[in-house]
């Protein structure tokens, strides 16, 4: 209970400090996208190699053998009437990120996953693989030494384990071999994307644009501001950005609350507000404890020894709960409500989806 409260005054706390008027605001490039200015998506299949007899088992994983039958013959070895029987394999699939206006001959960072049986990817070397965007086309070549954040042992009696052990990185694996054309200097326009749209912040990201470059941004909905240059500007485009991203920006959001179930927690933001309302927290608490005994008969009686069942039932109807009333309209006044009635973070979840329903919480609740 003392870390609900300790939590519930936190919030308090970060509602008061976003509240100062000290508060010097968001910069442009924190809170929108860029168009076009994006990251690719790269996905591969390959083999890891040289693993200590913790790779797929060919009876298991088909396709791990016809993998590696293929990549032999590429190498000029016929197998294709032998019987392979290693471990020291792993099919796996690759998955990178490219980052936008990445350069031939970049290196970039590539994820590798089994996608057999294998138990460890440990010690393992990615053989040499091309990766494609869903286009088809391929962007990059990855190939290295695995590093493995995780491991598993075990005997005969007992194993342990820490982290994914057939799940791997591969800093700097991959090699950019094709780049994706945008030609952003040519650009006439840029779109500006809110990550979080609000029509109050897009209205303010235009104004500041065109306090210090008038005429330069129009708000086209409250997820959209384009940027358009003036005629005659040098640099265009890219000028333009670069000048107006570290603008700051007062962030408007609207109030919502964040519950999410399965661990419990509550996430709100200064903005959420409550009408005076007076609240009654309880619950009903059964305890049922089973202590049988066991009963001996008398001496030379010829009985036998029984077991006798004894249970104890203890019933908390929440009798010591009282009634709190949140007289404020503010977080602040929440916390303080729900501290005095010394709720759980269950209880905490309840009373604010009630709050909701009866109307006396001016929020949105986002369940996840």
């Amino acid at each position: 209970m003392a870390k609900l409260r300790t939590v519930l005054s936190g919030f308090a706390a970060v509602a008061a400090l976003c509240a100062s008027p000290a508060w010097a605001g968001s910069r442009i490039k924190d809170i929108v996208d860029f168009e076009n200015v994006r990251p690719n998506q790269l996905i591969g299949y390959g083999l890891v190699v040289g693993l200590a007899g913790t790779g797929d088992r060919m009876r298991n994983s088909p396709f791990t053998e016809e993998s590696m039958q293929a990549m032999l013959e590429r190498m000029g070895v016929n197998i294709r009437q032998a019987q392979m029987k290693t471990q020291n394999v792993a099919a796996v699939s690759i998955t990178a990120t490219m980052p936008a206006f990445s350069r031939a001959g970049s290196a970039i960072d590539v994820t590798v996953a089994a996608l057999g049986d294998a138990t460890s990817l440990q010690g393992g070397t990615l053989i040499a693989t091309s990766l494609r965007a869903l286009d088809g086309n391929t962007y990059a070549v990855a190939q290295g030494q695995v590093a493995v954040s995780g491991f598993k042992a075990q005997g005969a009696a007992a194993n342990i384990s820490r982290g994914v052990a057939t799940s791997a990185r591969i800093a700097g694996g991959a090699i950019v071999e094709r780049e994706v054309p945008y030609a952003l200097r040519s650009a006439s326009t840029l779109k500006l994307a809110l990550r979080n749209p609000d029509f109050t912040t897009a209205q303010r990201v235009a104004d500041a644009i065109n306090r210090n470059f008038p005429g330069t941004a129009q708000m086209l909905d409250p997820a959209t501001v384009q940027l358009t240059p003036r005629p005659g500007a040098p640099g265009g485009v890219v000028d333009l950005v670069t000048q107006v991203e570290n603008l700051p920006v007062e962030v408007d959001q609207p109030a919502r609350v964040v519950v999410n179930e399965a661990s419990g927690t509550v996430v709100m933001n200064a903005d959420v507000r409550v009408s005076p309302v007076a609240i009654a927290q309880g619950g009903l608490t059964i305890s049922v404890a089973e202590n049988p005994v066991a009963s001996q008969p008398a001496p030379l009686s010829g009985g036998t020894t029984q077991v006798l069942p004894r249970t104890q039932i203890n019933v908390d109807d929440g009798g010591g709960k009282s009634l709190a009333m949140l007289e404020g309209a503010s977080l602040k006044s929440l916390v303080g409500g729900l501290n005095a009635l010394g709720v759980s973070p269950r209880d905490l979840i309840t009373i604010l989806q009630a709050l909701r329903t009866a109307g006396a919480l001016q929020a949105e609740i986002e369940v996840q």
